[in-house]
């Protein structure tokens, strides 16, 4: 049966679609059959693996009924990685979801059917604590956060963590955080260093060992619609990517 993780964090630009992308492909190109989910509807992890923003059908009609999950599968460029895009129409899900009944529960029950012919299942989540979220969070076994090293890196993360404990109570128990992941990381800045120790002192068993450092190939990869361990395997980058993806299969 899959491991499903969601990546989720509400503050934006702290790296979780570059981390659910990259880590995908690590996993894939390990042997391991993977399949990433677009969550987001500004559809950045379906465009930074070179399928197109328009996909048809896209999570969109797979959660609202009009498609099947296996029916929206997508090759992409990495063998063993395929990836459910999320599909023109998802903008309006946040307002449509919620009105549907027992929507929290909608995206596990539609990827059910899919979920146990890969190894690996990645949500990649809007920047939000929204209904598409919670969606993921409910669908998901456990949950990546990245967090960027930054003055404000501990801003937000305690009502994540309410958040996580709620959609455990009261709609998935199973749900537990797989770690926290420092991401853009600048090991020269005093900054750098004082966030990734204050982070560490908070969260002293949830923080990944491996840290994803600033690079601008990392940032580059996606205009060329590959992972960076596609684009530029050797860059720093790429080697933390596959690090963190051996610490993810570790901690299981």
């Amino acid at each position: 049966m899959g491991t499903v993780y969601a990546i989720a964090n509400q503050k934006g630009g702290v790296g979780k679609t570059t981390t659910a992308v990259n880590v995908a492909a690590c996993i894939a190109e390990a042997g391991y059959g993977t399949l990433l989910v677009d969550v987001d509807p500004q559809a950045n992890a379906t465009v930074g693996l070179g399928v197109a923003r328009t996909q048809f059908p896209g999570l969109y009609e797979v959660l609202t009924g009009e498609a099947r999950a296996q029916d929206a599968l997508t090759s992409t460029s990495v063998p063993g990685l395929q990836i459910l895009p999320a599909g023109a129409g998802l903008a309006g899900a946040n307002v449509e979801l919620p009105r549907m009944e027992g929507f929290e529960q909608r995206l596990r029950e539609s990827l059910a059917p899919v979920v146990d012919s890969f190894a690996y299942v990645l949500l990649d989540c809007p920047p939000s604590l929204g209904p598409l979220t919670v969606s993921a969070l409910v669908a998901a076994d456990r949950v990546i956060v990245p967090v960027q090293t930054e003055y404000f890196a501990l801003e937000g993360l305690a009502g994540l963590l309410e958040t996580l404990a709620l959609v455990r109570r009261e709609l998935n128990p199973r749900l537990t955080v797989a770690g926290m992941l420092l991401t853009m990381h600048d090991a020269r800045t005093r900054l750098g260093q004082d966030v990734e120790r204050e982070v560490r002192a908070h969260f002293p068993d949830l923080v990944f060992d491996t840290v994803i450092p600033r690079n601008v190939r990392v940032g580059e990869a996606p205009s060329y619609g590959l992972p960076v361990t596609h684009h530029d395997p050797l860059s720093a980058g790429a080697e933390a990517y596959f690090e963190l993806a051996k610490e993810v299969a570790a901690r299981g």
